[in-house]
């Protein structure tokens, strides 16, 4: 029997949410799982203190290495990333990165299919160049080059010679001068670049995207798990669920906004996930277990590439999300049993 452990920076099992989800479908599907921490892993023996769920609780044992692991979180310390690497060395890893905001510009540039889907991006090296783009553009975003969840993105509006700036939900004015010193405090400690603002609103005139959410199933093949809208407050300019926006529901969605519209919008975005995809995924020369494929859609129906995760986290879809990646995980293991 195959077993799979899920890799976790947090000690135990109770606050990850997904835990239980695995191990619930590990026991549907006739699988051995244990979730288990850095910190609890012996190399000299090749035991891992981890935790089983039995009769409703999580028990920890002293166990095995497992055949495949998926690593379900980034790892924080020197210590932990120690163990992370040795692991991935002589343990099957199911979940691979795709890489900062810029490298993923630069090789879906390089994608002829995909090019005009992209956002023009530059990387802020200085102030000068917000500027140029908003002289350019009128309203730009910036955004932090390895950020995740919508943290640390700046909305900035050029009217004649001042700059309407909102940062989360606190809005400002500001002059030149003063936004230039801004922007040299936060390049100076994080690598930022700078895109013309798409607008993509609803009706209402809420911020929205689609997350196309896709999977490997068992056989290692690409499906469409889930395809939805998330949609932020008035107040806001993204959609981020973890900054305050909302999941909703596909077809209600697509009905509302796009009326007549809305069945070729949704095969719209169904031939997009899966074209996109399978060319996104063969410039590497890793495989992927899922992917979160951020999509807006502007004033003209046009579609843009707001982003590309490999671990497209939704609390909400754990146990669906589980429900095909613990099979593709059992795949990586067989397929790495044979080679």
């Amino acid at each position: 029997m195959i077993t799979v452990g899920m890799l976790h920076s947090k000690k135990h099992p109770s606050k990850v949410k997904k835990a239980f989800a695995w191990a619930a479908v590990a026991k549907m599907e006739g699988v051995n799982f244990y979730y288990f921490s850095p910190r609890n892993v012996n190399f000299k023996t090749k035991v891992i203190s981890g935790y089983v769920y039995e009769q409703g609780e999580w028990i920890q044992k002293d166990l095995l290495f497992p055949d495949v692991i998926y690593n379900a979180c980034a790892m924080k310390t020197d210590e932990e990333i120690d163990v992370y690497t040795k692991l991935s060395d002589i343990i099957p890893f199911t979940s691979h990165s795709v890489g900062n905001k810029m490298s993923v510009y630069r090789r879906i540039s390089k994608m002829p299919e995909f090019e005009d889907y992209l956002i023009p991006s530059v990387r802020v090296e200085q102030p000068e160049i917000v500027l140029n783009a908003l002289t350019k553009y009128k309203k730009v975003m910036i955004k932090p080059v390895s950020g995740s969840q919508g943290r640390g993105i700046w909305f900035i509006e050029q009217d004649g010679e001042q700059f309407h700036k909102i940062v989360d939900t606190e809005k400002t004015t500001t002059n030149r001068k003063q936004l230039i010193s801004d922007l040299q405090d936060i390049i100076s400690e994080t690598d930022y670049l700078v895109q013309p603002y798409i607008s993509c609103r609803t009706k209402e005139g809420n911020p929205y995207d689609f997350r196309l959410h896709v999977q490997k199933d068992g056989e290692g093949k690409w499906m469409i798990s889930l395809i939805y809208p998330r949609i932020g407050t008035m107040d806001r300019v993204t959609s981020n669920i973890s900054r305050g926006g909302s999941m909703g529901v596909l077809r209600s969605f697509l009905e509302r906004e796009f009326g007549d519209e809305r069945r070729n919008m949704r095969q719209t975005l169904e031939k997009f996930a899966d074209r996109f995809t399978n060319e996104f995924e063969s410039t590497f020369d890793v495989k992927f277990d899922e992917l979160g494929i951020d999509i807006g859609v502007d004033e003209n129906n046009k579609l843009w590439i707001f982003e590309v995760n490999w671990r497209p986290g939704n609390d909400e879809i754990v146990f669906e999300v589980a429900k095909n990646l613990l099979p593709y995980a059992v795949y990586v293991a067989k397929q790495n049993k044979t080679t």
